[in-house]
C-alpha cells in the first residue's frame, strides 16, 4: 500500500534496490596470470592458432572476471630447449610490442608485463626499453623454467640480481616462475628457495614480486615444490623484511595432476602464506590450457572458507590499481 509519508527519494531508492541486477557469479577482481599467443609464438610452440586479446575478453566475461594481467611470452625465444631463433633479440622486441598492442585495444580490461630471458646479454636493455613503453612499464615476467635458470649456479644468480635490480630501479613489478626446468631436471627445493630469498629478492626491495604457481610449475604433485614454498612461508612467519612485498599466484595449482589428493595441504600453505598475499590466475587458454571458467571451477574445490575465497577474489595487487 502507498504510504504518503514515504518521500519520492525513498521510493526511488526502493525501486533501485528491487531492480539492481544480481552480482556476477564470480566475485574475482583480476586474473593475475594470463598469456596471449602471437602467430610467431604459436609457430615456435607448434600450435595451430594464435590467441589474441579479442579471444581472451569473451572468456573473461564468461567467468565474470573484469580484468587480467597479460604476461608476454617473449622469453620463449631464448628457450635453450629449442633451436636458436635468428635475430633473437629482434624477435623478443617484436613479441613484447605485439603484447603491448593487444592490451592497448582493451586498456580498461587488460594490463601487460614485458617478458625476457634473464640470462641473455640483451636482457637489461630490453627491460629498460619496456620501462619506457606506456603499456609495458608496469612490470616484468621471468620464467626460470623456460630460460633454464640454475639457482645453484652463482654466475646465473648474479645475472638474476642484475635483472631484479634493473626492474626495481624502474619501478617495475616482477612476476617470476621460480621453478627451474622440469625437462632438464634442474634441482629444486628448499636450498634453491633459500638462494632466491637470500641472494635474489634483496635486489628488488621496492617493487611487488609475484611468485607464480605457488612456487611450482602447476599442480602440486612434486614434493620439491612444497619444500620450496615452505621456505617462503617460514620467512613470512618470522616477518622477514625481504618478503614484505611478495605475493603468490595460485594459477594452475588446482586442476592439474593429482592436486585433489593434496588440496588440504594446498589450503594449509595458502593460510601460512597469508590470504591477503594470494592472487588467482588461470594461465593461457590455448594448447590444452584451461579457460578462466574451467580454472575457476577447479579453484572453488579448494577447502577454503567463504571468507577466505572472498578475500582472495577481491585482492588487488599494486600493479593492477
Amino acid at each position: 500500500m502507498y504510504n504518503p509519508a514515504m518521500s519520492f527519494r525513498s521510493l526511488l531508492l526502493a525501486a533501485t534496490i528491487v531492480f539492481t541486477p544480481f552480482p556476477s557469479r564470480s566475485q574475482l577482481s583480476v586474473d593475475y596470470h594470463q598469456h596471449l599467443l602471437s602467430p610467431s609464438v604459436a609457430k615456435l610452440l607448434s600450435l595451430p592458432n594464435s590467441f589474441t586479446a579479442r579471444d581472451l575478453i569473451p572468456l573473461l566475461d564468461a567467468a565474470g572476471i573484469r580484468q587480467a594481467l597479460v604476461l608476454s611470452m617473449a622469453y620463449q625465444y631464448g628457450d635453450p630447449n629449442r633451436p636458436p631463433v635468428p635475430d633473437e633479440y629482434a624477435a623478443v622486441q617484436q613479441e613484447n610490442d605485439w603484447t603491448a598492442h593487444q592490451v592497448a585495444d582493451f586498456p580498461d580490461r587488460l594490463r601487460a608485463f614485458c617478458g625476457v630471458d634473464p640470462l641473455k646479454s640483451y636482457a637489461v636493455s630490453e627491460v629498460e626499453r619496456c620501462a619506457r613503453d606506456p603499456y609495458l612499464h608496469y612490470g616484468l615476467k621471468l620464467h626460470f623454467g623456460n630460460s633454464d635458470v640454475d639457482l645453484d649456479d652463482p654466475q646465473q644468480v648474479a645475472e638474476l640480481r642484475r635483472i631484479f635490480r634493473t626492474a626495481d630501479e624502474h619501478g617495475m613489478a616482477i612476476v617470476v616462475h621460480v621453478r627451474p626446468s622440469v625437462h632438464r631436471n634442474r634441482p629444486y627445493g628448499a636450498r634453491e628457495a633459500e638462494t632466491f630469498l637470500n641472494d635474489v629478492l634483496p635486489s628488488a626491495p621496492h617493487v611487488p614480486i609475484q611468485i607464480a604457481h605457488l612456487a611450482g610449475a602447476g599442480g602440486f604433485d612434486d614434493p620439491s615444490v612444497d619444500s620450496a614454498v615452505s621456505v617462503f612461508a617460514a620467512a613470512i612467519a618470522r616477518h622477514d623484511a625481504r618478503m614484505a612485498h611478495v605475493f603468490f599466484d595460485i594459477c594452475g595449482v588446482a586442476g592439474l595432476g593429482q592436486w585433489e589428493q593434496k588440496k588440504d595441504l594446498i589450503a594449509r600453505r595458502i593460510r601460512q602464506i597469508g590470504i591477503k598475499r594470494i592472487l588467482w590466475g588461470s594461465d593461457g587458454a590455448f594448447g590444452g590450457g584451461m579457460t578462466p571458467e574451467q580454472a575457476l571451477q577447479a579453484y572453488r574445490k579448494l577447502p577454503l572458507t567463504k571468507h577466505e575465497f572472498r578475500t582472495i577474489d577481491t585482492n588487488v595487487a599494486p600493479y593492477m590499481r
